[in-house]
């Protein structure tokens, strides 16, 4: 039998009977449903915000490991770095300066990237800025490293052709070394024998008698032959490749024909006074990648050091050239 409630009613100072039934106690069945989803819904909101997951736990482990690993790795690409540097650095004052090999500009070792945002897809992650600033590390070195392995290519390429560049280099004088006073003037500011001008004189002067034979300072092929009235007068130029040219100018006559390869003493011309001259002389040039330089360091295979300082000697006093 169901128990009888009652229920204390202060205004009449009497007991009421409560009235229960399936109603009373379905109504109280759902209003401490309703309490008890409620009261679970904070716990569960509480306990999610405020107390990571063994899993969350274990992923904020790894993340910091993560980002340690990351740190370490600057810290090793700046290492790689400075070597890069060290050996761009070799490469340019050593390997392409022995091999005359042009140098590789610092606006193409080190160019950037340009175009759209590389790293736009890493800007959500929550280290962006650490792992954008290791990507573009990474990046550049990458881009570096492709540039400086195209230099070795080149240099090894240049290596292996180390016989016939030293054949082609200009290393002996252009007429016979029987009497070193045949050097009449040498490179530098001299006084123009015609003009009476101060002006640069861009080569080497060798007083000769007409018809002395004039010989190819090293391995290449003719590129000129021509005849003026004026100026160079009859003259050679010969393209000994790897950048390196000579000329031979004022010439009386030619013994070779333009495109012809020559060797390294062949006999190309013979000493005249053609052209814009004041008497019979070779004046002879060395151009290094289209810029003139001073002959004399070109002498090193037919003159010992004695010879070689007297040569200097005599071309230096001289205030005048010949043509």
């Amino acid at each position: 039998m169901a128990k009888v409630k009652f229920r204390y009613n202060p205004e009449t100072l009497s007991y009421d009977k409560i009235e229960t039934g399936f109603k009373y106690y379905t109504a109280r069945a759902v209003l401490y449903t309703l309490f008890g989803a409620v009261l679970g819904l904070a716990f569960f909101f509480a306990y999610s915000n405020l107390v990571d997951s063994p899993k969350e736990k274990r992923l904020l482990r790894e993340n910091a490991r993560l980002t340690t690993q990351i740190e370490i790795i600057n810290k090793k690409f700046d290492k790689v770095a400075l070597v890069l540097d060290d050996i761009q650095l070799r490469d340019e004052n050593i390997y392409r300066v022995i091999f005359q090999a042009d140098s590789i500009p610092n606006s193409i070792r080190h160019a950037g990237f340009g175009g759209v945002n590389r790293y736009e897809g890493l800007e959500d992650l929550d280290d962006a800025a650490l792992v954008i600033n290791t990507s573009k590390k990474l990046d550049v070195i990458m881009k570096q490293l492709y540039v400086q392995s195209k230099s070795f290519d080149e240099i090894v390429s240049l290596a292996k052709r180390k016989e016939e560049l030293i054949k082609a280099t200009p290393a002996i004088m252009p007429i016979a070394n029987k009497d070193l006073k045949r050097t009449a003037s040498g490179w530098g500011y001299r006084i123009h024998p015609i003009y009476k001008t101060r002006r640069f004189h861009y080569g080497m002067d060798f007083t000769a008698s007409t018809g002395t034979e004039v010989y190819a300072t090293g391995d290449g092929k003719v590129s000129k032959v021509t005849k003026q009235s004026i100026g160079y007068g009859k003259r050679i130029e010969i393209d000994h490749g790897f950048g390196y040219k000579t000329l031979y100018a004022h010439l009386n006559d030619f013994n070779v024909k333009k495109g012809q390869k020559v060797k390294r003493g062949d006999v190309i011309g013979y000493v005249g006074n053609s052209g814009t001259s004041t008497g019979p002389h070779l004046h002879y040039e060395v151009m290094v990648k289209n810029k003139k330089v001073n002959p004399t360091h070109y002498y090193f295979n037919d003159l010992t050091a004695d010879e070689y300082q007297e040569m200097i000697r005599i071309s230096s006093n001289s205030n005048q050239t010949f043509d």
